[in-house]
């Protein structure tokens, strides 16, 4: 795989695929006969309540009555019943369409019905009867006796998480041409799913909750695909998507008083352009002994090293400076003439006859602009100060006396790049309210719905995020089938397993395309909680993260991208004829081995690049500005396999691929560094620059060996105080009145736990009688 088969790819990254891609992937292939059985069940209703006409042709009133006596059918005891009148809604919600001639009827329908239904206050019947269904114990004991689950076990929950699903993902998504009453509509139904009323809980923290039981392994059918796809979608709406977090995160630094963003970074990635590929080491050797015969000859340097440097490169002739302080060591011998040969193999002099108008269209200038922390200032002024002065003042950087102009010229232009975080402002704040807690009194918390979902969360939260990362690493195409990992397979195989060839192909592909869709629900669930809980509470985000490294996540992500990643973002795993809304409306073509191997003719799979830069993004989010986890990254060789995803000619996932890189570069020697000058050429391109961050040359403070436990646990200190501190109900305790009066305190009524009464004997033999009480040692102490 030389790095030049890899077209550009022209990928639109976004909160979520296309809307019929998303309703699509909702449904494996094997659930597909279900489809017609759906249809029969409506039909069967609907032809006794209304003769000789179709769905299309009712007016509102008629279909409003239609699907209130639908869900009057809920009510019923008879457990099948109740099933052949959830499949008619089922069958409504999936756009009626036995009456549609092609698949924009289908989707228009699709919408229509789920507003109606929505309404109808369908999605509230449907909830009770979700909550039914996972408390059933009898599906849960009898999935648990058989050998192999299929999706038999599964049946009434797959049908009602389809309809809550369809109607959460067609009322999250606007269009041009809805009608203002669809428009209250959605902004009820978001409120609803993030501000809880009657429940205690929000959505979201029932379908976690499927999640953990399904991980325990007590409720092995659950359909866990079904389940995170509803409750990515049902995050993304409550939330909001990235677009909506930039409003948000624009709004909050405005509300703190803080200067507006330098940029919309949204906008920078979608402008960036993708570089070529590094060369890898055994293009490398190659070269160098193409060098060794051939000293003179410079046109036999590959073409391909050529392409970063036309990528419209500002710094063209620069290249002596990005390497001054490299030349500044004098080790010369065998080590410099090494090292002279591969620059002559990696930056190659420019043609001298190429037209000189060429280089005036260059834009000038980097992608970013720069960005300085209040940390980075004071230790600059630090340094300075130990150097011309001899001793430091602390945490001024106002005072510059005794310090050379230069100093001044380099402090006025730090701190004209001086960037303020909101999480600064946070982290500000918290450590105020925990020196202070009298004098500044209560906080005002605002009640959003990441505030409330966090809340609702965060006793078991590290369990969600053990039972996601649980489900992820069984989904990755690099884990091997253990037989202790949970089976992820339970909604997807078909009762009687395949008998001809093509049958088992049509089972694998739906096996793997079901595989990805898992891991796109989680990895784009996991960026937005990490996103949102960031920006809502920087202590929050740290919460999620830190609980994530404890499970894992870090050498997780990194065995997922230990594969062949340009083979996974172009697998074809989907058999497009067989998805919805297509095979509801076309008569099936007849599926042969060729027509399965040969797949679509999309130029990469969107899910799975979706899905490598959500996971990247996730690991960038993990390590950013943590030392310890930075060093995690080194110790778990990350960086052949981090290169090896540059590959991807997609800007966006190089970008974070490059920003992972960035971070450990100091660490991986000077050798990696002579070696990788392309790869550090596209960082300092691609990725933002921070001033006087030594990233490229380890002479940092960072790079000696550090205490890696304390920086965890100072972390965790912080969180747990923020965490007593906001959401332990006693919050006065410490300030209340104490009651000294013996006789009070020995009339106070106790509730005792009912067991207490049975081994009330045992426990004062144990705990009272055979204890030995040293009278003399309490007088003593007195």
């Amino acid at each position: 795989q030389g790095s030049v088969d890899c077209p550009n790819l022209e990928f639109e990254y976004g909160d979520a695929d296309g809307h019929g891609a998303e309703l699509a992937e909702l449904y494996s292939y094997t659930e597909e006969p279900e489809l017609s059985t759906n249809r029969r069940c409506f039909e069967e209703d609907f032809h006794t309540q209304v003769q000789g006409r179709r769905w299309l042709e009712l007016d509102e009133a008629q279909q409003k009555a239609y699907v209130m006596r639908l869900l009057d059918g809920l009510e019923v005891v008879n457990r099948d019943k109740r099933l052949k009148v959830a499949r008619a809604i089922l069958y409504l919600a999936q756009g009626v369409f036995g009456d549609c001639d092609n698949e924009g009827d289908v989707l228009h329908w699709s919408r229509h019905n789920s507003f109606l239904l929505y309404k109808l206050g369908t999605f509230t019947a449907f909830l009770e009867l979700l909550n039914m269904e996972i408390d059933n114990s009898q599906a849960c004991s009898s999935a648990l006796r058989k050998p192999a689950i299929s999706l038999a076990d599964s049946t009434e929950l797959r049908v009602l998480l389809s309809v809550m699903y369809l109607m959460v993902e067609n009322i999250r998504v606007e269009q041009e041409a809805d009608p203002p009453e669809w428009k209250t509509c959605r902004e009820t139904f978001r409120m609803e799913l993030s501000f809880p009323v009657h429940t205690e809980e929000p959505f979201a923290l029932l379908l976690f909750t499927m999640v953990t039981k399904f991980c325990s392994g007590h409720a092995p059918h659950f359909p866990m695909k079904k389940v995170l796809l509803l409750l990515w979608k049902v995050l993304l709406f409550t939330l909001g998507g990235f677009e909506a977090l930039q409003v948000m995160k624009v709004r909050k630094r405005e509300e703190l008083g803080l200067p507006p963003l330098p940029e919309d970074s949204i906008q920078v990635m979608r402008s960036m352009r993708a570089a070529s590929p590094p060369t890898y080491s055994i293009e490398l050797t190659e070269q160098q002994q193409q060098k060794r015969g051939h000293r003179s000859r410079r046109p036999l340097v590959k073409q391909d090293s050529l392409d970063i440097y036309n990528e419209r490169d500002p710094f063209k002739n620069d290249e002596a400076g990005v390497d001054e302080e490299e030349n500044d060591d004098v080790d010369s011998g065998i080590e410099g003439e090494l090292y002279l040969m591969e620059r002559d193999a990696i930056i190659p002099v420019l043609p001298a006859q190429r037209p000189p108008i060429e280089r005036v269209s260059f834009p000038k200038g980097l992608p970013w602009a720069p960005k300085v922390r209040q940390k980075d200032i004071e230790h600059f002024l630090e340094a300075s100060r130990n150097k011309f002065i001899g001793f430091t003042l602390g945490q001024d950087t106002e005072t510059l006396i005794g310090l050379p102009r230069p100093i001044h010229e380099s402090v006025k232009t730090l701190k004209q790049h001086k960037y303020v975080s909101i999480s600064d402002v946070q982290i500000k704040n918290e450590e105020e309210l925990e020196k202070c807690p009298m004098s500044l009194g209560e906080e005002e918390v605002q009640e959003t719905p990441c505030e409330i979902l966090y809340r609702a969360m965060l006793y078991n939260l590290p369990q969600y995020m053990i039972a996601l990362l649980k489900i992820l690493l069984a989904a990755a195409p690099t884990s091997k089938a253990k037989t202790d990992s949970i089976n992820i397979l339970a909604d997807v195989l078909p009762e009687e397993m395949p008998i001809t060839v093509l049958q088992s192909m049509k089972l694998g592909i739906d096996v793997n395309r079901h595989k990805e869709i898992i891991v796109k629900s989680i990895s784009a669930l996991l960026l937005l909680l990490l996103k949102h809980f960031k920006l809502n509470h920087i202590y929050q985000f740290e919460y999620v993260s830190q609980h994530l490294v404890f499970a894992n996540c870090i050498p997780l992500i990194l065995k997922f991208f230990n594969q062949n990643i340009m083979s996974y973002i172009t697998a074809k795993n989907s058999i497009s004829v067989l998805d919805y809304p297509h095979c509801t409306v076309y008569d099936l073509p007849e599926l042969t081995a060729e027509s399965l191997e040969a797949g679509d003719n999309n130029q990469f799979c969107w899910r799975n690049l979706f899905s490598c830069i959500n996971l990247l993004r996730i690991l960038n989010k993990l390590t950013k500005w943590k030392h310890s986890r930075t060093m995690m990254l080194v110790v778990f060789k990350s960086a052949p396999i981090l290169k090896r995803a540059l590959k991807v000619k997609q800007a966006m996932m190089q970008l974070y691929v490059l920003k992972l890189l960035k971070i450990q570069t100091k660490y991986l020697g000077r050798q990696w560094r002579k070696s990788n000058m392309k790869t550090m050429s596209a960082i300092y391109q691609k990725v933002r620059h921070r001033m006087n961050d030594d990233w490229a040359y380890g002479n940092d403070i960072d790079a000696r060996p550090w205490d890696f436990q304390a920086e965890e646990c100072t972390l965790r200190a912080n969180i747990e105080a923020f965490n007593s501190r906001r959401y332990d109900k006693p919050q006065d305790s410490e300030f209340a009145p104490v009651d000294n009066c013996l006789q009070s305190v020995l009339g106070q009524r106790l509730e005792l736990p009912e067991d207490f009464h049975y081994s009330y004997e045992l426990w004062l033999e144990r705990e009272v009688f055979s204890q030995p009480i040293c009278w003399e040692e309490l007088l003593h102490y007195q």
